[in-house]
């Protein structure tokens, strides 16, 4: 049932009262199963739920309000449990369109999500956000949307191909289906009462909704001048001491798990060894690629971890379904099993496993048997939506030269380099004695310091920076991405400057994605004609296309787990330490571009 169809409590209210009391029969029941109640944290034996108007009508022995159109499912002892919700994460990092993300997220027992779509503002603006945003409504898969708040990420490190304002977030507001505000990356601002920060925070609280949060620091006054200024929620919480003040301080702590970043290990510690109550723990996904929705899950999988690290389960259960709703305040319709709520219920044999034989989304079961039982309508994005790569020409060797201002007569230099951390959104500081040669910085395999470029490829200026990477262990070829948070401007890396010129140019020429290439011939892409940032193919296809593109940088020498993933993040100027933007080489912890060689300054 998709939003358009699903109806608000008071309009079928009536029909759920008459259920219950057994003067109408119910649409659905399902019939002895073992109830994972989140309300009350316990378990049901013996069980039924019967559902009328895709809404819960009642809980308890129900075989009386069967009648001969009652649609019976036999829970034969399998624990039925609330839909899971992930409480923040990207679309786009999937590479999916919003619709075959959703079916892929509703087999593993996702059945509503907060999306954070600003991935695609910072191409598109406003108006990306609501082709996702539309496209989400007319899904079974509930989608709420967090309408973004920074964009671009930070106004003084970096140039995106749209900016959002106080009055785009105020009119966001206003949408049927936007849940809050996206996550507050730009903290020095709201810390430093930065207007615009200011501005957007003040007209979500006023229009009664949630303001979701991005700290990354360690300085405890910034983090209480941060939640003062109301932004509620972290998900970039790494070490259990971070989080256990988050929750001190009164902040939902949202423990994060998704293909590259682990954080459930570390940070759940805070319930399990510390004794933390949590009620204010929420956990979540943040960024997922296909290989992950295939072979782990999603919200299911994220649960389970939890469950691993030795949470019981039905607290991580809480904490991936009613905790979350409650925060978002949708805890009405969503969350938990009981009369009036939206009927998403999963069917579950092994609560250690979160493997959902059926879901059931709005009291319809949209998968079973292995089998999606749900339909789903065609998005049409407009036709400009897939011309977002705009280079002010075709790229050449040359370009990727970097110039050196005190090499030339010692024959070397020392530059910054950024270090890529695996299974890390954050970036080490690191530094290199480089060979200068002909007055141009000289990459070196050996030292697995490699040449890096940002390249602007939304207004067609020609903007290219330049810097070197670290932690890869490419010794050729070269890769190149236009997924690179927050403002998605083309990276470029390799081992050789012909090389990265072939990698852009092809890539371009696909309308964006990813792509890995050696010796002038593509070795794999994964074109993502929707924005340069999500394919308009099935999951089963871009699963394929993904794994292909792993095994050629594994060709090229990286043995990193989901290295395009932390490729994609070396631009994001709002998490430390070191990043590469359009306009140069980004000191996050000082918030200020600093220059690529030594004893510049």
């Amino acid at each position: 049932m998709c939003a358009s169809r699903r109806k608000k409590l008071p309009e079928v209210s009536r029909v759920l009262a008459e259920v219950a009391t057994g003067s109408r029969k119910a649409d659905l029941i399902i019939l002895d199963g073992t109830l994972v109640n989140v309300y009350t944290g316990k378990l049901q034996p013996h069980t039924d739920v019967a559902i009328a108007a895709g809404r819960i009508a009642y809980i308890g022995s129900a075989a009386h309000l069967a009648g001969p159109d009652t649609v019976l499912v036999h829970a034969k002892s399998r624990y039925i449990v609330p839909g899971l919700l992930d409480g923040h994460m990207h679309v786009e990092s999937t590479m999916l369109s919003v619709t075959e993300f959703a079916k892929a997220a509703l087999a593993k027992g996702t059945t509503g999500v907060f999306m954070d779509p600003h991935e695609i503002a910072n191409v598109f603006g406003s108006e990306g956000v609501r082709w996702m945003h539309e496209e989400g409504q007319q899904l079974p898969l509930k989608v709420y949307t967090t309408f973004p708040s920074c964009v671009p990420s930070t106004d003084d490190l970096e140039d995106a191909g749209a900016c959002l304002h106080v009055s785009d977030i105020e009119e966001g507001m206003t949408w049927e289906g936007v849940a809050g505000l996206g996550e507050v990356m730009n903290f020095p601002g709201v810390v430093h009462g930065d207007p615009k920060m200011a501005g957007e925070i003040a007209a979500t609280i006023n229009a009664g909704k949630t303001v979701t949060g991005h700290f990354p620091s360690d300085s405890d006054s910034e983090l209480q001048a941060y939640i003062a200024s109301g932004v509620s929620s972290c998900h970039e919480t790494v070490t259990r001491e971070q989080g256990l003040r988050k929750l001190e301080l009164g902040m939902y702590l949202m423990v994060r798990e998704g293909s590259a970043w682990h954080d459930v290990k570390e940070v759940i510690k805070v319930v399990t060894e510390d004794g933390a109550d949590s009620a204010q723990v929420l956990l979540i996904t943040d960024d997922v690629y296909p290989q992950t929705l295939i072979e782990k899950g999603h919200m299911n999988h994220v649960v389970r971890r939890a469950i691993e690290e030795g949470v019981d389960p039905v607290k991580a259960i809480q904490m991936g379904s009613i905790n979350t709703a409650r925060y978002f305040r949708v805890d009405g319709d969503v969350g938990g099993i009981a009369p009036g709520k939206c009927a998403d219920v999963l069917l579950i044999g092994d609560l250690g496993r979160m493997e959902p034989s059926t879901v059931i989304a709005d009291g319809e079961i949209v998968w079973e048997d292995g089998e999606l039982r749900a339909g789903f309508p065609v998005y049409e994005y407009p036709a400009h939506a897939r011309d977002s790569v705009r280079l002010a020409r075709p790229l050449v060797p040359g370009d990727f030269a970097v110039p050196s201002t005190l090499g030339a007569a010692s024959g070397g230099t020392e530059v910054r380099v950024i270090r890529a951390i695996e299974n890390s959104a954050r970036t080490g500081r690191g530094t290199a004695r480089l060979e200068v040669a002909g007055g141009y910085i000289q990459p070196s395999v050996e030292q697995d310091v490699l040449t890096l470029a940002c390249i602007d490829r939304h207004h067609g200026s020609g903007q290219i920076s330049l810097a070197f990477a670290q932690g890869f262990g490419l010794k050729r070829g070269a890769v190149a991405s236009t997924v690179a948070h927050d403002s998605h401007n083309l990276l470029v890396m390799g081992a050789s400057h012909e090389e990265m010129a072939f990698a852009a140019n092809e890539l371009a020429k696909l309308g964006g994605g990813m792509i890995a290439v050696l010796d002038g011939q593509v070795l794999a892409a994964v074109p993502m004609v929707i924005a340069g940032l999500m394919s308009d193919q099935p999951l089963p296809t871009v699963a394929r296309q993904v794994q292909e593109l792993e095994q050629a940088w594994k060709t090229l020498g990286c043995t990193l787990n989901a290295p395009f993933m932390t490729f994609s993040l070396i631009a994001l100027p709002v998490i430390p330490e070191l990043r590469i933007t359009n306009r140069g080489l980004a000191d996050v912890d000082q918030f200020r571009l600093v220059p690529l060689e030594l004893g510049t300054e």
